[in-house]
């Protein structure tokens, strides 16, 4: 299956991971991985482990603060965070 182009106009296979330094994007089985995703993921991480109590409170608050961190870096793209597809744009 033929890959995303990066700027440099190269195509390559979806791999599990694929990484074009070109744009400084991730993608992890053909999605496009996003700083604020990602972010909200550690968020919720850390706000679960501090709910359930599973996890020592620096961790949890060390997750939510790196979550938070890392939402408010892409706030500007929060519409495509979930978005399916390659993203090339």
């Amino acid at each position: 299956m033929a890959g995303h182009p990066s700027a440099a106009g190269r195509k390559w296979e979806h791999h599990l991971v694929d990484y074009d330094p070109a744009l400084r994007r991730l993608w992890i089985g053909g999605q496009r991985l996003h700083h604020g995703a990602t972010g909200a993921a550690f968020a919720a991480a850390g706000l679960v482990g501090l709910v359930a109590r599973r996890l020592p409170l620096h961790d949890c608050v060390s997750m939510a603060l790196l979550g938070a961190t890392l939402m408010a870096h892409d706030w500007k793209d929060r519409e495509v965070w979930f978005r399916r597809g390659d993203q090339l744009d």
